[in-house]
């Protein structure tokens, strides 16, 4: 655990100036960050009646405001943090605790989600660290975000199970306010368009195929000390961090377990679930625009091809990919493919680091620019409404 002690260390400290009570001694901490959320308390009520699994459990509550928010989000947030302790008060036991935590004023250049959840993520670490728990499990959770009765349990035996296992995805379902069919209808598109666009990833041979929401994920205390720890984006941050855990290997999927996020139209955050539902609703049919299949399909043939390039020269690998689709071509080119492959043949003793390599370069970013850059010339948008019920 030395490394773990090494990365609080370089953790900002004005962050890390009130710790877990040692006492509580858990081996689960849920991070739920919260700004400006009355329905906090849905949340908490549905997580303490949730099956206990055989370990001791702290739910942390970053109640979180930035040197810019309004009156009215700083009083919310001081309202819910005497109602969390209230709460804590009464529903509190020995292994089964919540703790809310107020930090106000964070700097304009990074107060948001992503910030939030960092501090509830790092001050897990370093509970984990004071109490000597090597195998502490980091939990992610939202504000607005119910979970089925088996959540906890079945987190804590896939980690009990596999004591080198990373990371956990959960399955997911949005919750709907009611008297909302726009909304309503957009949250079965999106939730659709997630599971399509995961497995056409997997599809193609992509290795990092798994859906990135906040709500949605739990890791190790050591993996997350291992990629650095959670960033300080505004939005996406599941996104990021995820990318970096995934490509450590042994995650799995608990698709026995789900997680219920609310459904909103907003624009709080750059992109994420608000945003792309009132992307959604806007489109002048009310229907998700898709990546097309075919660009799949032309990225899969460059990806069946990967093993082949492996001890490869730059001329052969050219030769190699020269029947790939143009629009794919055009896309190698920009990124300097050949260069790429080049370098992992260079840093490559065996065929799996030039996997490994290969897709360190062609990871989740740059397979979404190409999607993005194909689209809608030469492939057209596909329109997604036929393909909820499948997805």
């Amino acid at each position: 655990m030395k490394h773990w002690k090494t990365y609080i260390e370089r953790q900002k400290t004005e962050y890390l100036h009130t710790i877990i009570p040692p006492e509580t001694a858990a081996e689960i901490v849920v991070v739920i960050p919260c700004y400006n959320e009355p329905a906090l308390f849905e949340t908490l009520e549905n997580l303490c009646a949730a099956d206990r699994p055989d370990a001791n459990v702290l739910t942390v509550v970053i109640l979180n405001s930035g040197v810019l928010a309004g009156e009215e989000v700083v009083a919310q947030n001081r309202i819910s943090y005497e109602k969390t302790n209230l709460f804590a008060e009464r529903y509190n036991e020995d292994s089964f605790v919540f703790l809310p935590l107020l930090f106000e004023d964070l700097p304009r250049k990074h107060a948001g989600v992503g910030l939030a959840r960092k501090i509830g993520m790092d001050l897990a670490v370093e509970h984990f660290l004071r109490n000597e728990k090597p195998r502490g499990i980091i939990v992610s959770l939202d504000a607005d975000c119910t979970v089925s009765s088996n959540f906890l349990i079945t987190i804590w035996e896939a980690f009990s199970r596999d004591k080198s296992l990373n990371g956990t995805i959960h399955d997911f379902r949005h919750r709907v306010e009611a008297g909302s069919p726009l909304t309503e209808g957009a949250a079965r598109q999106y939730e659709a368009y997630i599971r399509y666009f995961r497995s056409m990833l997997e599809y193609t041979g992509f290795p990092y195929y798994w859906h990135t929401i906040g709500s949605a994920f739990a890791v190790s205390a050591d993996a997350y000390v291992r990629v650095g720890g959670m960033g300080r984006q505004q939005g996406g941050e599941d996104f990021y961090f995820l990318q970096k855990v995934f490509a450590l290997g042994n995650i799995r999927e608990l698709k026995d377990t789900t997680v219920f996020p609310m459904a909103r139209l907003s624009d709080r955050v750059p992109f994420g679930t608000g945003p792309s539902l009132q992307k959604i609703v806007n489109e002048p049919d009310g229907n998700v625009r898709a990546y097309s299949k075919r660009a799949f399909e032309e990225l899969k043939r460059l990806f069946d091809m990967k093993d082949g390039f492996f001890g490869k020269d730059t001329q052969t690998v050219e030769i190699m990919i020269a029947g790939l689709h143009p629009s794919l071509l055009q896309f190698l080119r920009e990124i300097d493919f050949l260069t790429l492959v080049r370098d992992c043949n260079e840093n490559s003793a065996s065929l799996a680091t030039f996997r490994k390599r290969f897709f360190h370069h062609f990871n989740a970013f740059r397979t979404i620019k190409y999607l993005n850059q194909v689209h809608p010339e030469p492939f057209p948008y596909e329109s997604f409404a036929t393909l909820v019920d499948k997805y």
